[in-house]
């Protein structure tokens, strides 16, 4: 039958006329050519004959009176049953002798599997062996659909030199050779097929460990000085490419690439894609632009590491570029609606109506260096929170004084040698001053909040616009180990956090507070302390800044009725903030800054042999990013 599910006998039973129908069974009776059984038959139709078909609820297909018939159904039914009985206890034990005899005249077939060679040199060194029957018999019954266990066979009959079994036909032999041999195959499919390949990597709370494996950068630049003809495409293709050659990662095809600009051109719409198309990296890897401020570098991380840890990636690079030499410099809104009427207008008159409406003074739509919602700058905002806390110029001074020694010392050191790319003819920050000292810098004017009671920022204290770009390279571990790179250290945990510096919801809080607020709940998700780190790396956007986070951190009021914390945070040990430098030494290029951080704080832990780091960034927007480095 081409169709087996229009078969009349599937899900039916064959039983005497009149008896019960009981639920549905197959019984698969093993063909058999033995010439003593007068009971066989050929075809559906001969059976049908002599039995009656019913379905699965006793229904009979066929149904007849005659009482003569019935009784001999009932016979061949019994007899039926009897033959099944006797071939199941024999079927096993002629399989064997059936593929023995074969084995003696077709050897070179047997010969295709392992377990036929074995199991026809046994039979033929002791044909009278129970154990080699045992183990034949077992062979036998694994091709059946319910093989019974060896111990629970039934005993081997004594064998005897009858004319039933030299009957045996060619037949037979054939499909018993076939049923060995496919179940031989299968054994052997099921022993040479590759198991599933299981992941080496280390877990921590059910995700794969992050591992930083290195970073680069190009040397940050004071604004318009020698980036001024860069653009942002240029830049972040220099940081890409120092990082694969460093780390041999031609064609590779990485699990994705991803970075961003806090400022823009329109033609830098696909920046990240486009900077990674300049690169040896296989052009089949995904690339896509990130942005959140001066945190941009760190969320770009945040990104990609989220995926390797849930096993959705196993590689990235991340990070950022900014430039201020190529701001974008775009048509005033009002030319803009003006330039768009005068697209539209379909008539001289039309024309000119829309060209009428020009104002000149909208020519032009400069930068702006403020929050959107306050029309205040970054400075300014700042230098209302430096009076707040009152934070003192010496101790901004010396912060920044601290910076510049201590990345001066660095470079020095050769700390930045494998973590740097020379560019356009720079080896090192530009806003670097290594022969600075604590008097040059009092005697510095200062540059924000120049209207408050007690201005205290300067241009020293506080970092100036500045062009670069840096990247990190991620992955999980098996990924490292298969290349052979040593992970630096690991994203452990992560924080962002947003501050109301509007009062929307009530009191105002300081724009660049966010950090306060974040470290705190990440620190009691990781089960730490504000004390138990080796490295602080806090962002130094302002000398300011980095004193009233960590002045917040000290109060007892702030983490009570702000934090809701039982207890101050407490202090930190000041030998091991930004013991390399930061911001306010090396410049601060907004989306570029977190990548110059994490490639840091991983080399120190690395350096160390073991330990803990936490890194603090501000953000526009009243936006911090923390996160938490373990080796």
């Amino acid at each position: 039958m081409s169709n087996p599910k229009d078969s009349p006998v599937i899900d039916s039973t064959v039983v005497k006329k009149g008896a019960v129908a009981t639920a549905s069974k197959t019984v698969t009776t093993p063909k058999t050519e033995d010439k003593d059984n007068s009971a066989h038959y050929d075809s559906i139709a001969e059976l049908k004959k002599a039995t009656d078909i019913v379905d699965a609820v006793g229904k009979p297909v066929q149904e007849t009176a005659e009482s003569d018939q019935a009784a001999k159904k009932a016979k061949l039914k019994d007899q039926l049953i009897s033959e099944a009985k006797e071939l199941e206890q024999n079927t096993a034990v002629e399989s064997v002798n059936k593929a023995a005899k074969s084995s003696a005249t077709d050897t070179d077939k047997d010969s295709q599997t392992t377990d036929t060679v074995d199991a026809d040199k046994k039979a033929s060194a002791k044909p009278d062996s129970n154990s080699n029957d045992e183990k034949q018999l077992k062979k036998a019954s694994d091709s059946k659909e319910e093989p019974k266990p060896a111990e629970k066979a039934e005993p081997k009959p004594e064998q005897k030199d009858d004319s039933k079994q030299q009957k045996t036909t060619a037949t037979d032999s054939s499909a018993t050779k076939r049923s060995t041999e496919e179940s031989a195959t299968d054994k052997s499919t099921a022993t040479k097929s590759p198991a599933a390949k299981k992941s080496t990597a280390k877990v921590v709370s059910g995700q794969h460990r992050v591992a930083i494996l290195g970073g680069n950068r190009i040397p940050f630049a004071r604004s318009n000085g020698a980036y001024s003809e860069a653009s942002n495409t240029d830049m972040l293709t220099a940081a890409f490419n120092g990082l694969i050659e460093r780390y041999n990662l031609q064609d590779e095809l990485l699990g994705e690439v991803v970075a961003g600009a806090v400022i823009k051109l329109s033609r830098d719409i696909n920046l990240t894609r486009e900077a990674a198309l300049n690169t040896a990296l296989n052009p089949q890897t995904p690339a896509y632009d990130i942005s959140q401020a001066c945190g941009t570098g760190v969320q770009a991380t945040f990104a990609s590491a989220n995926k390797i840890a849930l096993g959705i990636i196993d590689s990235a690079i991340t990070g950022g570029v900014d430039t201020t030499s190529d701001a974008p410099i775009a048509i005033g809104d009002g030319l803009r609606k003006v330039l768009l009427k005068l697209g539209s207008a379909k008539n001289m008159k039309q024309r000119l109506q829309a060209l009428s409406k020009f104002d000149p003074k909208d020519l032009i739509d400069a930068p702006q260096n403020g929050e959107p919602r306050t029309g205040l700058s970054m400075g300014d905002h700042q230098a209302i929170t430096t009076l707040e806390w009152n934070i003192s110029r010496e101790d901004q001074d010396e912060l920044a004084f601290n910076s510049h020694k201590n990345l001066a010392r660095a470079y020095d050191e050769g700390f930045f040698d494998d973590l740097l790319t020379p560019y356009k003819g720079l080896t090192r920050d530009n806003n670097l001053r290594p022969d600075s000292t604590i008097e040059k810098l009092g005697k510095l004017k200062p540059a924000f909040g120049k209207n408050n009671a007690n201005p205290t920022m300067t241009a020293a204290n506080s970092t100036p616009l500045t062009d670069g770009a840096s990247c990190v390279l991620l992955s999980n571990e098996d990924w490292a180990k298969e290349r052979g790179l040593k992970p630096l250290a690991y994203i452990v945990h992560q924080e962002t956090a947003a501050v109301d510096f509007i009062g929307k919801s009530g009191d105002k809080e300081g724009l660049l507070m966010a950090p306060a607020y974040a470290v705190p709940r990440m620190l009691e998700r990781a089960g730490l302390t504000l004390q138990d780190f080796d490295f602080y790396e806090i962002h130094e956007a302002f000398a300011s800044q980095v004193l009233s986070t960590m002045a917040a951190w000290e109060d007892e009021s702030f983490c009570k009725q702000r934090l809701g914390l039982d207890a101050p945070l407490g202090s930190i040990d000041r030998s091991k903030l930004n013991v390399n430098g930061s911001s306010l030494a090396a410049g601060h290029p907004f989306a570029a800054t977190g990548g110059r951080i994490l490639a840091t704080a991983a080399k120190l832990l690395d350096q160390k042999g073991s330990g803990r780091a936490l890194i603090s960034i501000c953000a526009a927007g009243g936006q911090g990013v923390t996160c938490i480095l373990e080796k």
